[in-house]
C-alpha cells in the first residue's frame, strides 16, 4: 500500500470513530465538550473540564505576542472549535480551523453562532497532510494532542511550517511514549483511539531540526497521571448516568481501557507536554 494510501485509509479509520455518538456523549458528559485536551491541574480533584481549559489559556499564553484583531491563526485539528473560540474571543484574531470530521465542523460552526463567534472562525474539512492553503498565509499554527493520529507527522509538520508566516509561531501538544519505553508496553492502552505508534520528544525535535526550525518543549508530563486518574474515576462514578447516553458496549471499553491509562501513566511510560517553535524571519 503506498503511503498516500495508508495515510488516506487511517485518517478516514480516526474520522469514523471520533463521529461516532458514543463518543461525543462521552465528550460531552466526561470532558465538558469544549476542550478535549489533556489538562493542566491545580488541584488532582477539579474537574476535568476546568484543566483542560486551562490547557487552552497555557498555549495561547506561549503565542499572546503575536495575536491581536489582525493575527490569524490556524487550529489543525480543532474537533469541537474550543480552542478557535477562546483564541477569536480572547484576542479578536481570525481563526481559521481544520479537521477531518464534517460532523464536527457542522458542530463548531453551530457552537461557534450560538456564541456570536462565527464571523471570526472560518471551519473547514481537511487533512493536516495536505493543508489546502497557501504558502506564509498564518501567524500562529496552532495544534493540540492532533498529531498522535497522524501517520506522517513529519509531512504534517512540513505542512504546517509551510503555511506559517516568517517570524510566525508553530505551538502544539501531543501525547508521546518515553524515550527507552516500548512500543507493546502502551500499545494496549491506544489501540482504543486507534493510534498506531506514538512520537517521542526527540523524534518531534529531530523533524523541526530537518526543517531548520528550533522548537522548545515544555514537559508537563506530571498532569498526565492526574488528568487519566480523573477520566476513570469520572467515568467509575457516573457509570448509572452514562448508560443512558452512550451504548453498554462502548463504556465497557471505556471501564477496560482507561485503567490502562492509569496504569501507564502512573509508571511514567508516556510523556506530555508543549511544544513552541518560530520560524525565522527572512533573511
Amino acid at each position: 500500500m503506498s503511503d498516500n494510501a495508508s495515510t488516506a485509509r487511517h485518517e478516514t479509520s480516526t474520522r469514523l470513530y471520533y463521529e461516532t455518538g458514543d463518543v461525543d456523549a462521552f465528550y460531552d458528559a466526561v470532558w465538558g465538550g469544549e476542550d478535549i485536551h489533556v489538562g493542566i491541574y491545580d488541584d488532582p480533584r477539579e474537574e476535568v473540564a476546568a484543566a483542560s481549559r486551562r490547557t487552552v489559556e497555557h498555549a495561547a499564553n506561549a503565542v499572546a505576542d503575536l495575536l491581536g484583531p489582525d493575527a490569524v491563526v490556524l487550529d489543525l485539528g480543532a474537533g469541537y472549535g474550543g480552542s478557535s473560540r477562546v483564541l477569536a474571543e480572547r484576542f479578536g484574531c481570525r481563526v481559521v480551523a481544520l479537521d477531518l470530521s464534517e460532523e464536527h465542523n457542522r458542530r463548531h460552526r453551530a457552537a461557534n453562532a450560538r456564541h456570536g463567534l462565527d464571523h471570526l472562525i472560518d471551519v473547514v474539512t481537511g487533512s493536516l497532510n495536505h493543508l489546502p492553503f497557501e504558502a506564509g498565509r498564518f501567524d500562529v499554527v496552532w495544534s493540540l494532542e492532533v498529531l498522535c493520529h497522524v501517520t506522517d507527522r513529519g509531512g504534517a509538520l512540513a505542512e504546517a511550517l509551510r503555511v506559517l508566516k516568517p517570524g510566525g509561531a508553530l505551538v502544539f501538544s501531543d501525547i508521546m511514549v518515553g524515550e527507552t519505553t516500548p512500543a507493546e508496553a502502551v500499545r494496549p492502552a491506544t489501540s482504543r483511539l486507534g493510534v498506531q505508534r506514538l512520537a517521542t520528544v526527540s523524534s518531534y525535535q529531530e523533524h523541526l531540526d530537518r526543517l531548520a526550525v528550533k522548537a522548545d518543549f515544555e514537559d508537563l508530563t506530571e498532569h498526565l497521571a492526574t488528568h487519566y486518574a480523573r477520566l476513570d474515576q469520572e467515568v467509575r462514578g457516573r457509570t448509572d448516568q452514562l448508560r443512558e447516553v452512550i451504548s453498554a458496549a462502548y463504556l465497557d471499553s471505556l471501564l477496560d481501557n482507561l485503567p490502562q491509562w492509569v496504569d501507564i501513566t502512573g509508571r511514567g511510560l508516556l510523556r506530555w507536554g508543549l511544544f513552541h517553535a518560530r520560524r525565522p524571519e527572512r533573511g
